[in-house]
């Protein structure tokens, strides 16, 4: 049997291959900067948060120091696997009902966004529980990044020019993104001096506890909730109308809890919980098990039909469910369960596509609901560029598993001066609306779209895998692993493939626009397959060929048993994969 990720006999195998290690991230400088460290004997926690850190600086756009980091670990030698949480809840002075009365229902751009930042904690939590190394050797790399600077990729560039209005309404984050007043150009070289200060004071306070490991990375920590940069976050936030305060940070922890596993097509697929979107990878493989996607060709109309009429009915259950535990019963069991996905699945029509997002279903007395969840209008425009992110993944020479999605973006919300930090603009993805099941609380989590994950094939092989892109990351994420395990491509090939992506639901993120119909298709496939799918009821329109708008995928293969590591990074974004 061919290991997965190697293809069938012919294939064309372009993916890196390594004996001891493998790192795949989103920004090659990132991907460095976590392969010098499983050089320097450190696994795949070291190497993972090193990379995950230079995440935050290579790619600020989309990735923030102070924003969201959930994490999935699994170690070899005992078989735990876990997941940190990696984000913040809402401050307990939030006022929720200052966004019905005041912004119509809607959750503004600034500080009234914001959420307790969370990365930091779960990157100390990972070392500290499953790492070997300190704070400052895993993040001297990503100093150097922000002292020195690094060459402006072209997604970077692109990302700043176009949203240059908005990064204007804050002098701080134009100091950093707008220097010189103007957006910077591809190769030029991109500094952020105060954000390097930040994370080289974390490091020199832990280096005061002299060679303590615990209570050097207790006082990194410390030095991010209660010291002079929490200092920093809070008289910003008292002193512009903000809610976060000073107990909010010295008080937060991540969760670290087992993951959602779940079996489906001979697979093992593990994810984060409901107060993210992972399950829903695994409730779309679920809602198709039992069709011979084989058969109906890769990329066909009839294929990309039953995709995405999957993915529309498993986005309404997330619309109607999925929601942080600790605040809202979710019925996950049920909703993963072979019996529900037998009813969702028999709602779809073979010829025809349902115009909007299908009515939710009730795991609990199995039946679909019989109204609309949700008050979401339809947007008149389309669907912009989404909220973005990054992702890391990692497997060392002791077969430990490392996968995270670091995110946040840093034009929502202003850059607290003196710092470089945007500290998490995630309330972006709560929805304003009585009952709603992200509706926003004090305390509570927004439902986040991140979501790393690990696949097990067989007995011994695992794969780390995850994206960038909002809403279309589980659709990406899905395609790959079929690609993979159904139609047997080699790990470059299944994520070069062209991709396609429903908007038939309300966005995850402000305003939660919403595309009935809407199905993008990358210009790769053929002229007839969007036409017979314009035929079936589709709203077809284009994407540019392998644009990032489709994600980004990473994805390491390890076959434990051989050693055998594949590592692959889409070519749709700036990443990488490096192995030994």
């Amino acid at each position: 049997m061919t290991m997965i990720g190697l293809g069938g006999p012919g294939a064309h195998l372009r993916a890196a291959q390594g004996q001891r290690h493998m790192i795949a991230a989103g920004h090659s400088a990132a991907t460095q900067a976590g392969f010098a460290i499983l050089e320097a004997g450190g696994n795949a926690v070291d190497a993972g948060v090193a990379a995950g850190i230079a995440l935050g600086v290579v790619v600020p756009d989309v990735v923030n120091v102070a924003g969201v980091a959930p994490i999935m670990i699994r170690m070899a030698e005992t078989g735990e696997t876990v997941t940190i949480a990696g984000l913040g809840g809402w401050p307990k002075a939030a006022k929720p009902e200052i966004f019905l009365r005041d912004h119509d229902g809607h959750i503004p751009d600034g500080l009234l966004r914001t959420v307790i930042p969370a990365a930091p904690e779960a990157w100390i939590t990972a070392l500290e529980r499953y790492g070997t190394m300190t704070f400052g050797e895993v993040a001297s790399g990503a100093i150097r990044l922000a002292a020195e600077g690094f060459p402006t990729s072209s997604l970077l560039a692109t990302f700043i020019a176009s949203h240059e209005a908005e990064y204007r309404r804050w002098p701080s984050n134009a100091a950093i993104f707008l220097k010189d007043g103007r957006p910077p150009k591809p190769g030029e070289r991109f500094v952020q001096s105060d954000l390097a200060a930040t994370l080289r004071y974390m490091a020199d306070q832990e280096r005061a506890k002299r060679g303590d490991r615990a209570a050097g990375l207790r006082a990194a920590r410390d030095a991010f909730y209660r010291g002079d940069i929490a200092t920093k976050i809070v008289k910003f936030h008292a002193e512009n109308g903000g809610w976060l305060t000073a107990d909010d940070l010295a008080c937060f922890r991540t969760p670290v809890e087992p993951p959602v596993v779940t079996t489906v097509m001979g697979l093992e697929v593990y994810t984060c919980g409901v107060w993210c979107q992972g399950p829903l990878l695994s409730q779309v493989l679920r809602i198709l098990e039992t069709d011979d996607l084989a058969a109906l060709g890769h990329n066909s109309p009839a294929y990309i039909h039953l995709l995405t009429e999957a993915v529309k009915l498993a986005c309404a259950d997330r619309e109607r469910w999925y929601g942080d535990p600790r605040f809202v019963d979710v019925p996950l069991d049920g909703l993963l369960s072979s019996a529900y996905a037998a009813l969702r699945r028999g709602l779809i029509d073979p010829e025809r596509a349902a115009p909007d997002m299908p009515n939710p279903g009730d795991p609990r007395t199995m039946r679909a609901e019989t109204t609309p969840f949700g008050t979401v209008s339809p947007a008149k425009d389309g669907p912009g560029p989404s909220r973005d992110t990054s992702y890391v993944c990692a497997v060392d020479r002791w077969g430990n598993v490392f996968s995270a999605t670091p995110s946040d973006v840093s034009n929502d919300t202003p850059v607290i001066p003196g710092t470089g930090l945007c500290p998490s603009s995630r309330g972006c993805q709560s929805f304003a609306v009585p009952g709603h099941p992200s509706a926003p609380v004090p305390g509570k989590r927004p439902r986040l779209t991140p979501n790393p994950a690990m696949v097990r094939f067989g007995e011994d092989v695992f794969m780390p895998f995850g994206t960038p892109g909002g809403d279309v990351q589980v659709q990406a994420m899905t395609q790959v692993l079929l690609n993979l395990s159904v139609f047997g491509m080699d790990l470059q090939a299944a994520l070069d493939a062209p991709r396609f992506a429903s908007y038939s639901f309300p966005s995850s993120f402000e305003p939660h626009d919403h595309h009935p119909g809407l199905l993008k298709l990358e210009r790769l496939l053929p002229e007839a397959t969007a036409e017979a799918l314009t035929a079936l009821g589709h709203r077809v329109e284009w994407w540019p060929d392998r644009t990032w708008l489709a994600g980004g995928v990473c994805a390491v293969v390890a076959d434990n048993a051989s050693g055998l590591k594949l590592g692959a990074a889409d070519p749709r974004r700036h990443g990488s994969a490096l192995g030994a």
